[in-house]
């Protein structure tokens, strides 16, 4: 039988610089089988997808419960590891963040993403110290558990636009080798990816890292070749299935016709997925 500690050794020797880990987000069961099928070696979860799909708008806007409740349900209906995107950790404090990996861990999964957006203010990051406190208490809960558990430590100084522009590599580094230090087991730096930056970056932060691609970024194989040991879709596979949703209810109010349907997965191939 296979132990949750093979599944997360598993998942964290997928993380290869420059031969990534390839993951295009799943939400729910379907996705994640879709994904599976796919041929995905790991299946991640999207916060955004998952609140969506929730009822809620993304950004720590669900509960930590409903969030696990999710992720069981995605762990269970795939043989392959699974990652989830804890947002930035549904606690107040570094012993609440343990708690949800705690909660994490044994609703099965084998990582999690945390990132270091303040919940209160999008546009403020966490303290460096601070974070690397939340993600010291989420390696101190795998470690309770005895899981090697991989803690994606996710910096936004990118994606938000955080501080200096001419300070902001040596920001991203600083932060990166600090929450390594903290116990992270790999970086996720969304928000760039242009090569001469995710070489550097690749080059200088001490751990494997994450980028966030999606149209405009560069294929996989040059990702690949600036060290890049994991490439995310992010919320961007939910979104464009949203997309269809949109575009066939619009065609139908206003033209009466229904070609935005067209070329979407047979009945009875989903009803197959899920039985």
């Amino acid at each position: 039988m296979t132990t949750a500690y093979d599944t997360a050794a598993a998942f964290t020797a997928l993380h290869r610089p420059g031969t990534p880990l390839l993951l295009p987000n799943a939400w729910d069961p379907l996705s994640a089988r879709i994904v599976e099928a796919a041929g995905a070696p790991a299946v991640a979860t999207t916060s955004a997808g998952v609140a969506w799909a929730l009822g809620a708008a993304d950004g720590d806007h669900i509960d930590r419960d409903s969030m696990l409740a999710l992720t069981a349900r995605v762990v269970a209906a795939v043989r392959v590891p699974v990652t989830a995107d804890i947002e930035s950790g549904f606690g107040a404090t570094p012993a609440e963040v343990g708690v949800t990996a705690g909660g994490v861990l044994a609703a099965g999964a084998a990582g999690a993403n945390i990132e270091d957006v303040h919940p209160g203010d999008p546009a403020a990051l966490r303290d460096p110290k601070e974070q690397a406190e939340r993600l010291a208490a989420a390696r101190s809960a795998a470690d309770a558990a005895g899981v090697p558990f991989y803690v994606n430590a996710r910096i936004d100084t990118y994606l938000r636009a955080v501080g200096d522009p001419d300070s902001r590599f040596a920001d991203t580094v600083a932060r990166a080798q600090a929450y390594l230090q903290a116990g992270a087991s790999g970086v996720f730096v969304p928000g760039v990816v242009d090569a001469p930056t995710v070489t550097r970056l690749a080059a200088e932060i001490d751990g494997p890292l994450n980028v966030l691609a999606g149209p405009g970024a560069p294929p996989v194989a040059e990702l690949a070749a600036a060290g890049v040991a994991r490439v995310s879709l992010g919320s961007s596979v939910a979104a464009a299935a949203y997309a269809v949703a949109q575009r066939a209810a619009n065609e139908l109010f206003e033209q009466g016709t229904y070609t935005a349907v067209e070329g979407g997965l047979a009945y009875g191939d989903l009803n197959a997925l899920m039985s």
